[in-house]
């Protein structure tokens, strides 16, 4: 998987001008084998990877404590010359920061040789995007991503259903369905001694073309104490948090509007991350069961117990699942 070109400059305009009409060839473009200072890709610009030329269009962007649409300069769109399809280069980028967990500090950090690891791991696995990664000329881990036509999981269950009881007993089913899925796609990354590093909810896209739910970005690591998974269970129970609220169920918003219920909250009943957000769910909407709210609790400021593999999380999804199907009348 290491960088070897020889295309030239003049093939690359000629497979330009066979995707794009005459007026849309760029008349300068810089022909990139060496993406180390990844600001100098600019919009035009071919990167070529073992010998495929990619023809750089936009940077992405992504929200992240609690800015929307930051944008990720070392991650570009980018239009594979020999084939026509859409990819992401996911270009080298080294990050660390700190996050806790309660009282507890995790240090994350971007590590591109790991997420190569992982694309290589679940090449067949419907349940995770896709793709390969190869090594530019300075030796730069790039990976090539396939790219998912869909929105993420978020920006999808705000709009179903006409208020909470209605979500929940019609749509919220077919989503604790595929919550499971998900989550035995991240079982499948531990025992395998992978992690995915980085789950949230806006790394779960609706693939429109596959009909199902994929995993993203798994270029995170983190430095793990007793609990080599932790950090990835908890992701799992803020998503599934915001899966049962259909949204985020914010202390101030209760405080404004619904001070009755307000008043019945303790600290216990708040996530152990983001106390502004309440995890004892079924102190709002009272028609969950007792099994679904149980795993909810795992991740609020009360848990004293704590799950260590996702097949614990499974075993009670499974009897949860089973309650819900029984309330609403609907499997998923």
């Amino acid at each position: 998987m290491t960088d070897t070109n020889t295309i030239s400059r003049d093939e690359i305009i000629d497979l330009i001008s066979a995707h794009a009409d005459a007026d849309r060839v760029p008349k300068k473009f810089k022909v990139i084998t060496d993406t180390s200072d990844f600001f100098r890709v600019d919009y035009n610009d071919v990167v070529v990877l073992n010998n495929i030329p990619y023809w750089v269009k936009r940077y992405e962007k992504e929200g992240r404590f609690g800015i929307d649409d930051q944008p990720k300069y070392w991650v570009r769109r980018a239009i594979d010359l020999t084939s026509g399809a859409t990819k992401i280069l996911k270009l080298v980028f080294h990050e660390k920061f700190e996050t806790k967990i309660g009282d507890i500090a995790i240090t994350c950090f971007r590590s591109p040789k790991k997420e190569a690891r992982i694309l290589d791991l679940v090449a067949d696995h419907e349940r995770f995007m896709h793709g390969t990664w190869c090594l530019d000329r300075a030796g730069n881990n790039i990976r090539i991503l396939d790219f998912i036509y869909g929105r993420s999981i978020d920006n999808i269950i705000t709009d179903q259903g006409q208020d909470h009881h209605d979500y929940f007993h019609n749509h919220f089913p077919a989503l604790l369905h595929d919550f499971i899925e998900l989550v035995k796609a991240i079982s499948f990354l531990h025992d395998h001694g992978e992690k995915h590093g980085d789950i949230r909810r806006d790394h779960i896209i609706w693939d429109r073309k596959r009909r199902l739910y994929r995993w993203i970005d798994f270029d995170y690591n983190y430095m793990h104490g007793e609990s080599m998974f932790g950090f990835d269970l908890h992701g799992l129970g803020n998503i599934l948090t915001f899966l049962v609220g259909r949204g985020d169920i914010l202390v101030a918003d209760l405080h404004k509007h619904q001070r009755a219920l307000f008043d019945t909250l303790w600290g216990e009943d708040l996530n152990i991350s983001y106390k502004n957000r309440v995890a004892n769910l079924a102190k709002i909407f009272p028609y969950i069961p007792e099994s679904l709210n149980r795993i909810l609790l795992h991740f609020s400021q009360g848990a004293t117990i704590f799950y260590e593999t996702t097949h614990q999380m499974l075993d009670d999804l499974a009897v949860a699942q089973s309650d819900v199907a029984r309330q609403t009348g609907r499997s998923q």
